[in-house]
């Protein structure tokens, strides 16, 4: 099976194309707020390099967010659009179970996400199992959560906002990430919608 992974919820352009247990092409870059940009270009350079046609894909896996509105749309657009033109099989994850996947450690998993004026989206997984749901929630209310753990859990992120000591640097292990949710159910591309979280902005100010 031939599987491309895309993941632009954050100013990274995380993407891949994976066949059977093998990575064939793949990007881990910061673009920044030029993302929307260059994510297209850079994914159409994946698929020459790897020398496969868009059609010979099988599935397609994308992440839905949290993390950044507008990153999120990017992703989200090129795979429905993928998806939806070519017939193609297309699934969902988070940001979230991206990140705890990726990450190797004995300890409780944090993976966490700036989300401004003092809040973050933050999970709580041991041993693959969340033992507290994604969530949008004020830092101080998830370190007061995380405190009865002493120090046995890890931050994961690529967001250079947290120095906390135990904090380990988000490096998307797309082998693992693919082997975990390859076989997660897939839908119809009209119904793959973001995972927010929260309310955009612009909704906040509209219901205020």
């Amino acid at each position: 099976m031939r599987i491309f992974y895309i993941d632009t919820s954050s100013s990274y352009l995380y993407s891949a194309i994976i066949f059977e247990n093998e990575i064939i092409a793949s990007i881990k870059e910061n673009f920044g707020k030029d993302l929307s940009k260059y994510a297209l270009l850079e994914i159409k350079k994946m698929f020459e390099k790897a020398n496969i046609d868009p059609k010979q894909i099988d599935k397609i896996i994308v992440v839905s967010g949290p993390g950044s509105f507008t990153g999120i749309r990017i992703g989200m657009t090129i795979a429905k659009i993928y998806a939806y033109t070519l017939k193609k099989e297309i699934t969902t994850i988070t940001s979230l179970e991206a990140m705890e996947t990726s990450c190797e450690t004995n300890k409780i998993i944090v993976p966490i996400i700036d989300a401004r004026r003092g809040f973050v989206y933050a999970g709580v997984y041991n041993n693959n199992i969340q033992i507290l749901k994604d969530q949008y929630i004020k830092l101080d209310d998830l370190l007061n959560y995380l405190s009865s753990y002493k120090d046995n859990y890890v931050f994961v992120t690529n967001d250079l906002k947290f120095s906390f000591p135990n904090t380990l640097k988000y490096d998307p292990n797309f082998l693992k990430i693919i082997q975990k949710y390859k076989k997660r159910k897939s839908l119809n591309p009209h119904l793959v919608k973001p995972t927010y979280l929260k309310l955009t902005e612009a909704e906040e100010n509209f219901i205020g």
